[in-house]
């Protein structure tokens, strides 16, 4: 993990919301209170467990390749869901964060954006791994096809 995050530790803890925006509201909305929000999170709590974190919106693409759920063209959540990831030392560290009174205000003016109100699911690291270089993934190959059954 440490490629995406640097320091994240391997028996650190990530943190998923998932955010369903409100039909009047926009991304530039959303955009706008996450930023307050996570620079709250950064000065505040970095030096009490915070180690990084991102926010990703949907795309609109579906990958037929990796879904099994059928063959969808376009995700219709397209610019209105998105995941704030956020990465911490421990889950305590994360539920302290959320009892800070500078932390709180803050966090009801993302919410109000939600149309799916929020849940956020705290998930322990099994894998993580950044791509080969093209010398070692040249390498790789090499040993799979001379030693792979």
């Amino acid at each position: 993990m440490s490629g995406l995050i640097p320091n994240f530790p391997m028996d650190g803890v990530v943190t998923v919301n998932r955010v369903i925006l409100k039909p009047q509201y926009t991304v530039d909305d959303l955009e706008e209170r996450v930023a307050v929000l996570c620079e709250n999170v950064k000065t505040y709590h970095s030096e009490t467990g915070f180690v990084g974190g991102f926010v990703a919106l949907n795309s609109g693409n579906v990958s037929n390749e990796g879904s099994t759920v059928g063959q969808a063209v376009k995700s219709p959540l397209k610019g209105k869901e998105a995941l704030i990831i956020t990465f911490w030392n421990t889950f305590e560290d994360h539920e302290r964060s959320h009892r800070s009174e500078t932390f709180q205000p803050l966090f009801q003016e993302v919410l109000d954006l939600c149309e799916n109100g929020n849940e956020e699911i705290a998930y322990e690291v099994l894998w993580s791994g950044a791509a080969y270089t093209p010398e070692e993934a040249r390498v790789a190959q090499e040993a799979k096809s001379q030693h792979a059954a």
